[in-house]
């Protein structure tokens, strides 16, 4: 049962995921991402009230909505990071995105164990409290605008697409290039219909980059990273740690975490997508192998080698939030144009919550079976999508969304990677 509760929020994902490419196709990126916070308050408040309904199924009803919330959630916001960005800051924005995720992660681990009054008040509490943290989303997103691409291409709006881009980029910004520059896809986008689910698999130019944000969304899911996340208190009482500073070790991993993407917000538009994914791969497929070899050194009486071997399961995470960590969500949005993006983003956020749910159902049985040695499961997944990478998937750091989707047409060969 707790497998299944854990599970359950990534099989909202999944619905979630799928809703919000239809969403996003049908009436922009705006309303969904303004909208969605209501799921999120249902689910709090489902949440909240659990125990004192003394209804577990309630807890697991919030689970599922909250995921799919996240599933709107996690297929809107990088679209619409990709749409506001200009090209040169396209990376950084995106890695936002995940910076925002992890430093909640953090609060979420932080909190409930450092305030003073978690004696005294039901932790429950906390969860009815995020209600009206999602209140305020609500009505900061009332505020935020509408994307000027999507105004000019799909609504052919130009006048209220300029004052969008003026809104976003400010007052004196000479908006006429980048107008030109939506002005022209929209043009050679004219005459096209939008793109449906199975034409993404059977249009060669569409099929190779869907291909790509599928194994690039796998490549963060099965890399072991939730197996990390979900399970880390048991990982570390493996690893010979105390149980009185699982707690600690565990907010340890959500700094690390926090830092990581900072340095990668740094790094993502100066060294570009394609080599930091390489690295962050590279260096959690080593880290696994270290979390294999581990195994043979824990013991009981040596409790220094038991917080030695914290250091691979650190760097673990370390190397996730280098590449894996966001790159996979907005080089999915960068790599389709406007027709095909919402279809595609769905596609590729259904397979990241199905191997999601996979590593949250599965893990524990397989753990349970051969231990610490499931590692080396996810290091030989890791090399595999490390040689991918290599040879597949595109840099598309500086490039606009046209010069990305060239590559892949019949008349360029498609793209040979490397």
């Amino acid at each position: 049962l707790w497998g299944f509760t854990v599970a359950v929020t990534a099989v909202g994902g999944m619905i979630g995921s799928l809703c919000a490419g239809f969403a996003a196709d049908r009436y922009g990126l705006k309303k969904p991402m303004l909208y969605n916070n209501f799921t999120a308050i249902l689910a709090a408040l489902l949440m909240g009230f659990s125990k004192l309904a003394g209804s577990f199924e309630m807890l697991i009803i919030g689970r599922f909505i909250i995921g799919i919330n996240s599933g709107i959630n996690m297929g809107i916001a990088p679209m619409y990071l990709t749409e506001i960005a200009p090209v040169k800051y396209r990376g950084v924005f995106g890695t936002l995105g995940q910076l925002g995720v992890v430093t909640s992660m953090l609060l979420s681990q932080y909190v409930p164990k450092s305030m003073p009054y978690q004696k005294y008040v039901p932790h429950q509490s906390m969860y009815i409290s995020k209600s009206l943290v999602y209140t305020h989303f609500f009505c900061i997103a009332i505020n935020v605008a509408y994307i000027p691409r999507f105004l000019l291409v799909k609504m052919n709006k130009e006048d209220e697409a300029r004052e969008a881009l003026q809104w976003l980029r400010g007052s004196h910004y000479n908006s006429k290039e980048e107008m030109n520059q939506m002005s022209s896809e929209h043009e050679a986008g004219k005459d096209e219909q939008k793109t449906t689910i199975k034409e993404l698999f059977t249009v060669s130019h569409l099929r190779q980059p869907l291909i790509i944000a599928i194994v690039m969304q796998l490549s963060q899911q099965l890399s072991g990273i939730n197996a990390v996340f979900y399970y880390s208190t048991q990982l570390f009482l493996a690893a010979g740690i105390p149980q009185e500073y699982t707690g600690l070790t565990t907010v340890g991993v959500g700094i690390v975490n926090v830092i990581m993407t900072i340095v990668s917000l740094s790094l993502i538009e100066h060294a570009g997508r394609r080599i930091l994914h390489l690295i962050g791969l590279g260096g959690m497929c080593v880290c696994s192998i270290l979390l294999v070899v581990r195994n043979f050194f824990v013991s009981d009486r040596m409790l220094v080698i038991s917080w030695l071997t914290l250091v691979p399961i650190l760097l673990f995470v370390a190397f996730f939030q280098t590449g894996p960590g966001s790159i996979p969500w907005f080089i999915t949005a960068e790599l389709f144009n406007q027709s095909a993006r919402p279809a595609a983003v769905s596609i590729a956020g259904l397979v990241n919550w199905l191997g999601n749910f996979t590593i949250g159902l599965a893990y524990p049985s397989i753990n349970a079976e051969i231990g610490g040695y499931t590692f080396i499961i996810f290091a030989v997944l890791l090399a595999i999508f490390w040689i991918f990478t290599y040879f597949r998937v595109p840099e598309t750091k500086g490039k606009n969304i046209n010069e990305i989707t060239a590559l892949f047409q019949p008349d360029r060969g498609g793209y040979l990677g490397g």
